[in-house]
């Protein structure tokens, strides 16, 4: 069960944590967030190496912690090393984050995309959709479509699904956008979910239980892997003594043959 936190952030600290794929402009929105450049946020290898990263600011009477994360460049549970570099956001942002921001860049969303959000998703485990928002980056491409966003939801589907599996909703930045009228809405949808979840934030038990969780998928996928090969062998060795029987049946046939044929050269 989450622990309680203040019911007036107000006067209180704000922990959030940043999530997605590399490029997405995490970094970009952290800095809009605290409203100055602390985040390196420029695309570059270095971006692909770095660890997570922790800044505290002020914003609108609120104290806002925000964690940025190493960016995710794999879709499958395999990828340990990049799910383990993200694990550190948990202990930085002690006692616990108030909300987990999956940043997805607007645009076309890919398969290789939703199978990144789903990672994320079963990383933390279930009980972390309470407090996850899904946070689009690049807002400024409505505008230039004369688009809205729920316009833009209903023809990618995808994006919907998503979104109904984070209870904190979504919202849309511009990052270069210098109204911080954006940042204010974001901290208000925060604190009206953190009273949703009755005062509590995600808390290390659920992470734990979310890694216990997925160490026995991997487990899972790891002893079906090796029935498979287990089976497979069984198959040609199966297939092996087949053969060797077949062979060595028509050897034993030829050497009748010739042996019939030597016999009857006697004769």
């Amino acid at each position: 069960m989450g622990n309680k936190c203040p019911s007036n952030l107000t006067e209180h600290e704000v922990r959030i944590v940043l999530l997605g794929r590399t490029g997405v402009g995490k970094s970009a929105s952290g800095n809009t967030i605290l409203g100055r450049k602390y985040f390196l946020s420029k695309f570059s290898s270095l971006s692909l190496i770095k660890d997570c990263n922790k800044v505290q600011g002020k914003v609108d009477g609120h104290s806002v912690t925000v964690i940025d994360t190493p960016g995710l460049i794999g879709t499958t549970l395999s990828n340990e090393a990049g799910l383990r570099r993200i694990a550190p956001c948990i202990s930085l942002s002690a006692p616990a984050p108030h909300m987990f921001l999956v940043v997805i860049k607007l645009g076309r969303f890919t398969e290789e995309e939703q199978k990144t959000v789903e990672i994320i998703q079963r990383f933390f485990g279930d009980e972390a959709s309470k407090y996850t928002m899904v946070l689009f980056t690049h807002g400024d491409l409505l505008d230039d479509d004369d688009v809205t966003i729920d316009e833009f939801l209903i023809e990618n589907p995808g994006l919907e699904n998503v979104i109904s599996q984070c209870k904190g909703g979504y919202h849309v930045f511009n990052n270069n956008d210098k109204n911080r009228s954006q940042v204010t809405e974001l901290l208000e949808k925060i604190n009206k979910m953190v009273k949703t979840n009755g005062e509590r934030y995600y808390t290390t038990e659920m992470f734990h239980e979310a890694e216990r969780v997925m160490e026995d998928e991997k487990n899972r996928i790891l002893r079906e892997n090796e029935e498979k090969i287990r089976r497979e062998e069984e198959k040609l060795k199966k297939e092996k003594m087949k053969q060797e029987a077949r062979e060595k049946e028509l050897k034993e046939k030829n050497e009748r043959i010739l042996r019939e044929n030597k016999e009857q050269c006697f004769i």
